[in-house]
């Protein structure tokens, strides 16, 4: 089959789309399927072609610093138009919203192939970037509408998780919804595969002392991620009696980098935080190594692939409350849920006491919670949307 993935954003950059959309493009091809990216160019004016084959096709577009250095870019090249038409794609298989994304829609018509959205994101929690608190409420009711209209314009529509799936049916979309989580390859973040003098190295490299326990966040450092709620509990964990030397690492660029690192200042904990910076998406696996219990607070995910890769490096989990996470996380069987700071705090204590043998239990459950996210079942499963989008357009 060939499939034509359009996305507004994709690897060097950081973002759980980007990620989802590089994990879709590996997949396909590794199992025997062709398949182009059509994505925008971070690094330059023009249109350019990399990857297997030249098979990333990358449009130029306007960087967006207010909205975490994104691309916009137009919504038609008919230079990229005509390497489809060359190329004859099966479907097309859009991934955002923005320019790119529009792209997609308008090749699928042009084209006479059926057009699948991915709806990632869950984009009313993100309207604060544009509105700065203004007429919010109607921008969230803008937002609504547009998903409704999504869900009737493409020929199959996804979500990851059934939290999505939920949430579609509160705003009134009555159309067909395929749950197809994105897949990931366990293999690149098992500890074994990652060389124990590289661990070694980086936590030298970082300041962590060799016998210290570490939790970690890795992710993008952004106002809906609540790491000011992470920093808070553990600095109110820090205020207890009777515990071992921790420290807690924050793996990621963003926004917010500059004000947590000053409230770290503020609450008087910066010497046990670790503030990394932004990595690039090919190093994470080594990162997840420096940490023993893997802390987050966001509850704006859509299904958590942070979370599954914590998992395959073997990592506890530690989640504030989120239904997007139910599946991942068994709350005292693969990992465990807390509801605000103080509660973190409890829980971070309660874990440093756990045995050895009960940790290792936990960790084996994980594993087995997370097998339905292999790349093997995420290609089946995106395959059967694909089919069927292709019957209803014979």
């Amino acid at each position: 089959m060939k499939v034509a993935l359009f996305s507004d954003t994709f690897p060097p950059e950081r973002n759980g789309v980007a990620t989802s959309c590089r994990s879709l493009y590996r997949t396909l091809r590794s199992h025997g399927d062709e398949c182009y990216v059509i994505t925008t160019n971070p690094e330059d004016t023009g249109i350019a072609r990399d990857g297997e084959d030249g098979s990333i096709i990358r449009l130029p577009g306007l960087r967006l610093k207010w909205l975490y250095d994104y691309r916009a870019a137009f919504f038609y090249s008919p230079t990229v138009m005509k390497i489809l038409r060359e190329w004859k794609p099966d479907v097309a298989h859009i991934q955002t919203d923005a320019g790119i994304g529009r792209f997609g829609f308008l090749a699928a018509n042009r084209l006479g192939i059926p057009s699948i959205y991915t709806f990632h994101t869950m984009v009313e929690d993100y309207t604060y970037y544009v509105t700065k608190g203004v007429l919010d409420r109607a921008a969230k009711g803008i937002v609504r509408s547009y998903i409704r209209h999504m869900s009737l314009a493409a020929d199959e529509f996804i979500t990851p998780s059934e939290k999505i799936r939920e949430y579609m049916r509160t705003i009134g979309v009555d159309a067909q919804v395929n749950i197809v989580p994105t897949g990931t390859d366990f293999s690149l973040y098992d500890p074994s595969s990652i060389p124990e003098e590289e661990v070694e190295e980086l936590r030298e490299r970082l300041g962590i002392p060799k016998d210290a326990f570490v939790f970690l966040f890795l992710g993008r450092v952004a106002k809906e991620k609540s790491v000011d709620l992470l920093l808070r509990g553990y600095a109110s964990f820090l205020s207890l009696k009777g515990k071992k030397d921790t420290r807690f690492v924050i793996v990621g660029g963003g926004p917010a980098l500059e004000s947590l690192e000053e409230m770290a200042r503020s609450l008087g904990i910066a010497g046990k935080v670790i503030f990394t910076g932004a990595v690039s998406p090919d190093a994470t696996p080594l990162y997840y190594q420096l940490g023993d219990v893997f802390l987050s607070a966001s509850v704006t995910e859509t299904q958590g692939l942070t979370f599954q890769e914590a998992v395959a490096a073997k990592l506890l989990l530690l989640a504030r409350y989120d239904d997007a996470l139910v599946e991942t996380v068994k709350d005292g069987e693969t990992g465990f849920f807390y509801v605000d700071e103080k509660d973190l705090a409890r829980k971070m204590a309660g874990i440093l006491s756990i045995p050895e043998a009960k940790r290792r239990e936990m960790e084996e459950k994980a594993l087995k919670v997370i097998e339905p996210y292999s790349l093997d079942a995420f290609h089946r499963n995106i395959r059967k949307v694909y089919e069927r989008a292709i019957r209803k357009n014979w």
